[in-house]
């Protein structure tokens, strides 16, 4: 049976998404960004090809994400991102309809959670799962969820920051911030706008982030040259940004972030919050890659962090294990249409 209907598990992220096959791992990491033409309403590119077009396009085509904060925005195009990635990591057994489960953040909403279901199997699925990302992530970090004891997650992705305690295979309490990578870039931009009268774009903006951001100031900073448009003279220019501006201007949003961790320390059982201090706290997801993020979770809640072992696939290799234990993991997490 399970020859004829091939397994999925989508990280469909605000950001990126990735796909995994279970006896391959992740056969596509694309960003979730399509393109489409304004005057027929057409889908020109997705993923990469598109996300290559944002800042950069012609009248006539705009490229945007259809995910926004974690949930389906525009369901028409997320529906035909989902048919093309679906497609692509299928290759060759794409005559087959595949059974797919997919991430979706804490927070989400019954009827959010019918939107995804409804777009992969209109995309194709044969039968489609949605679990919540911070169980995947979990799972995906290599913890026994099952145990009855307390672990705390926090997925640090583009559009959330979904933070959980989960015992027993399921979520004791759990927040969904719409705060995340996507917010830092903003903060970003907005801070050369005010400083340096300069106008960067989002892209520009995330490799500030990646290449000098940090969530605590550091010592002995970097710097990076920034290259955008003079607000004044509307001409190019070049600037030179340092570690701790960055750090200042992102100052906020990493605050709110932090908030998310406190709210769920904070609604935990003291018996699972004794466990978490024991255990500490797992960061996954991209944005948990920023430097220093785990030394700034320690000051703000006084409980040690570590980041997962490839923290930006925790998710997709979760629904992997997922995937290939659907029955465990029935009961205590997944929701079918």
């Amino acid at each position: 049976m399970s020859m004829f209907s091939p397994k999925l598990g989508i990280d469909l992220g605000t950001t990126n998404v990735l796909v995994f096959l279970p006896d391959k791992g992740v056969v596509l990491n694309e960003p979730s960004v399509v393109a489409v033409s304004t005057d027929t309403n057409k889908v020109l590119a997705i993923g990469v090809e598109a996300k290559a077009m944002i800042g950069r396009t012609p009248d006539g085509i705009t490229a945007y994400r259809p995910m926004k904060d974690g949930v389906i925005a525009d369901y028409r195009v997320t529906e035909a991102m989902l048919r093309y990635f679906m497609r692509k990591a299928l290759g060759k057994y794409n005559m087959f309809k595949p059974t797919v489960l997919v991430s979706v953040p804490a927070g989400v909403t019954s009827t959010e959670k019918r939107a995804v279901i409804e777009a992969a199997v209109k995309a194709g699925a044969k039968d489609a799962y949605v679990v919540k990302e911070p169980i995947l992530a979990a799972i995906g970090a290599g913890i026994p969820i099952q145990e009855p004891m307390g672990r705390m997650v926090a997925d640090l992705g583009g559009g959330t920051i979904d933070v959980a305690v989960i015992s027993l295979g399921g979520i004791v309490a759990s927040t969904s911030v719409k705060c995340a990578g996507n917010k830092l870039d903003r903060a970003i931009i907005d801070h050369v706008k005010k400083q340096y009268n300069l106008a960067i774009g989002d892209k520009t903006a995330e490799e500030v982030k990646i290449t000098i951001g940090a969530a605590v100031p550091l010592s002995v900073e970097l710097t990076m040259a920034v290259k955008g448009r003079d607000l004044v003279t509307g001409l190019p220019r070049t600037i030179e940004l340092k570690t701790n501006e960055i750090v200042q201007a992102m100052n906020r949003e990493l605050r709110e972030m932090m908030g998310a961790v406190r709210k769920v320390l904070q609604e935990t059982p003291p018996e699972l919050a004794s466990d978490i201090i024991d255990n500490g706290i797992i960061l996954t997801g991209g944005t948990s890659q920023l430097r220093h993020l785990p030394e700034l979770v320690l000051r703000r809640t006084g409980v040690r962090a570590e980041l997962a072992d490839d923290a930006y696939f925790c998710v997709a290799r979760g629904t992997g294990v997922a995937l290939r234990h659907l029955d465990t993991y029935k009961k205590s997490i997944i929701t079918k249409k």
